[in-house]
């Protein structure tokens, strides 16, 4: 499959008042288009400055990552879903959906109404268009957020722990919600979780992060059976998955403290 995202060689310093901390070391990975990825690792390893550094927030210390086969970050190509939904209270979900659409003003502007509208109606929200967020529960407000960054139309769809604030049954139901919507528009996603299980369910590749200056641990391939993330936790390689990453993991907080 032809990649849409690639991390060559990438490595990271930032500077803070007493010191310079090597955040990233020799990162190397792709994302290929219309997959989806997940990055785990240790609190604090820079699965966050990762994402930061597809979006062109950051630019790398060395190295190169290329989005669509290009160095200059097109950040119009990158939809970010954050750990909060971030919706405005005092706007209609319209409002909220269309919201980029209408800072960017961009020529095609009645096109990307007509395709947000369609969004709403295609995923169970038209009839909510004229609510305000507070009415909403959390998985759809969760839903209105990704209609939010799916109607600019990105090629990839950055989602750092989007369901991190969600109760456990809540988060399962949202996740599949989400990995249907994405996987019915063909886009392509990057995500950052604690959550080993949310991992498992909903990738296609898992890269395994060290601890800070981080490197590729692990790149794990999977294909497990079930059309959503709750079956996918049905599979019968799921637990040894889990265990695997789990190893990697606790192994690494075992390293550092010796």
């Amino acid at each position: 499959m032809e990649n849409l995202l690639t991390f060559k060689n990438v490595n990271y310093f930032y500077q803070t008042k007493n010191d310079e901390i090597f955040a990233l070391n020799n990162i190397n990975f792709n994302v290929e288009k219309e997959s989806f990825a997940s990055l785990v690792g240790p609190s604090g390893c820079g699965k966050t400055t990762i994402l930061s550094l597809t979006a062109g927030l950051l630019s790398p210390s060395s190295g190169e990552i290329l989005l669509d086969g290009e160095s200059k970050i097109d950040t119009k190509k990158i939809g970010y879903m954050f750990q909060k939904d971030h919706l405005f209270e005092w706007r209609t979900v319209w409002k909220n959906i269309t919201l980029g659409i209408e800072i960017q003003k961009p020529k095609n502007k009645d096109e990307k109404l007509a395709f947000a509208e369609e969004l709403l109606k295609k995923y169970d929200l038209y009839n909510f268009r004229n609510q305000k967020p507070r009415s909403l529960s959390g998985g759809m407000r969760q839903r209105v957020a990704l209609i939010r960054t799916l109607a600019l139309e990105p090629k990839l769809l950055l989602l750092d722990e989007p369901f991190s604030a969600l109760d456990f049954q809540t988060r399962l139901s949202v996740c599949d919600d989400v990995y249907e919507i994405i996987k019915s528009e063909k886009k392509t996603a990057l995500l950052v979780t604690h959550d080993i299980s949310e991992a498992i369910s909903m990738s296609d590749k898992i890269i395994v992060l060290s601890s800070r200056p981080a490197h590729v641990k692990d790149t794990i391939l999977l294909d497990l059976q079930g059309k959503t993330p709750l079956k996918k936790r049905e599979d019968p390689t799921f637990a040894g998955l889990f265990d695997k990453i789990w190893s990697e993991l606790t192994n690494e907080k075992t390293e550092e403290t010796n």
